[in-house]
């Protein structure tokens, strides 16, 4: 029977969000050369590894040890769930649907090819927000190393745990839409993990504090980076509700507000401390703090929640910047810590605060109450619960995994690290 027009549409939308997600990673190192100067080609070298080497590790473990049906009571999906390469040279596989679409019945009955692209696309760009950080002194081939375990566990734990229906958080009832925590958070909880282990080689050195990065900003290449990922951001939010459904327009609605929300309250927040025009680097910021705070929440609230959110966002980067800019034992100018660990946990925080079931339930989320504001009571105080222990798991276990992996690499490589006298690679 030929597949009818629904499901054709469904397959089409997520391989159309799921290239729009695809080109973020390649934003992320626009966004890095214009915050930080022209000269570090490394930041576009970094994505173009990236997105190949993530496409060869999910297709080989990956993508099963984060989608396929979990085993260890939900800790991590079975790894030989397809055998090699997923389905490899098998048909059959190759043209089925994907289990955990029909089995959640949520309607859009991906094919594998789809989900997979969807799902390589997030992680690649995961890794890429952690690689915000090793801006000039990490060592290209230790990076290179360790994207295998990255791809293969660290990345793949949240995800089965919090967006694979088996796993063992969504089993209690946590969710996170479009990767608050299993991305953004994630991400800042591993990016920690590698800026102990540049500390530690730093102190070794005798060193007292770790030295800065400057921003040197180029606007050109600044404005580039933000206007991919925002135009990506319409593939990573509206397409995580998997389906083409009426949901899809608010999601579109609930994060382009409370970007442009986020834009005009970082700046006005930042205006009224230091009185003067904050700049171009802030108002990046503000824009991607209002883009990661939405995430995990935008296909569970109503575009008039979306711009109180934004509202939100600008005090909260400022403080969040203000309070990183003082540890003096790592140096994060692009706003991995500020923007997305917070912001991603805090959006996280605020799903039974400001959730409505009505658009849930449209999102693949029936089951999800409303939050507080909505009268839900009981009900949402739980998920506050359920939703902090997701963070709490998610951190501890993703900043462990990730230093433990950067720690070994050293241990092969003598060190992460980079000579601070070492030349950029010319383009």
């Amino acid at each position: 029977m030929a597949p009818d027009v629904t499901f054709l549409v469904n397959n089409l939308w997520i391989l159309i969000a799921g290239l729009l997600v695809f080109v973020m990673t390649m934003a992320v190192g626009f966004l890095e050369v214009g915050e930080l100067g022209e000269d570090l080609w490394r930041s576009l070298h970094k994505t173009m590894l990236i997105t190949g080497i993530g496409l060869v590790i999910m297709v080989v473990v990956g993508f099963d040890t984060a989608f396929a049906p979990t085993v260890l009571d939900g800790f991590i999906g079975n790894p030989a769930y397809h055998g090699a390469l997923i389905g490899g040279f098998d048909p059959t596989l190759s043209l089925s649907q994907w289990w955990s679409q029909t089995a959640t019945g949520n309607g859009s009955e991906l094919t594998l090819g789809s989900y997979f692209l969807f799902e390589d696309a997030f992680a690649t760009v995961t890794l890429a927000l952690v690689g915000v950080i090793v801006l000039r002194k990490m060592r290209l081939r230790a990076f290179l190393l360790y994207s295998i375990p990255y791809f293969a566990v660290i990345w793949a734990l949240p995800a089965a745990w919090i967006w694979n229906p088996s796993g063992w958080l969504a089993k209690m009832g946590v969710v996170d839409f479009a990767g608050g925590l299993v991305v953004h958070g994630a991400a800042g909880a591993a990016g920690l993990g590698i800026l102990w282990q540049i500390w530690r080689e730093e102190k070794a050195r005798g060193l007292t504090e770790s030295p800065s990065v400057p921003l040197k900003i180029t606007p050109t290449w600044l404005t580039l980076g933000v206007l991919l990922l925002w135009v990506g951001w319409f593939g990573f939010n509206p397409g995580s509700v998997l389906q083409f459904n009426a949901e899809v327009p608010v999601v579109v609605l609930t994060t382009f507000l409370c970007a442009g929300t986020s834009y005009i309250s970082t700046m006005g927040t930042k205006f009224l401390v230091i009185g003067k025009d904050p700049g171009m680097a802030f108002a990046a910021n503000g824009i991607i703090m209002g883009l990661i705070v939405i995430t995990p929440l935008a296909g569970f609230v109503s575009p008039g929640s979306a711009v109180i959110l934004g509202i939100f966002c600008g005090p909260l980067f400022v403080v969040g910047e203000h309070a990183v800019s003082e540890v003096k034992w790592f140096t994060d100018p692009v706003g991995l810590l500020p923007g997305h660990l917070l912001g991603g946990i805090f959006g996280l925080m605020m799903i039974p605060v400001f959730a409505q079931n009505t658009y849930a339930a449209l999102s693949g989320a029936p089951g999800l109450p409303n939050g507080l504001l909505f009268g839900g009571g009981g009900a949402a105080v739980r998920q506050a619960g359920l939703e902090a222990l997701a963070v709490v798991a998610v951190v501890a276990v993703v900043f462990v995994l990730s230093f433990v992996s950067v720690w070994v690499i050293a241990k092969i490589l003598g060190g992460i690290t980079r000579h601070p006298n070492s030349p950029e690679p010319q383009p």
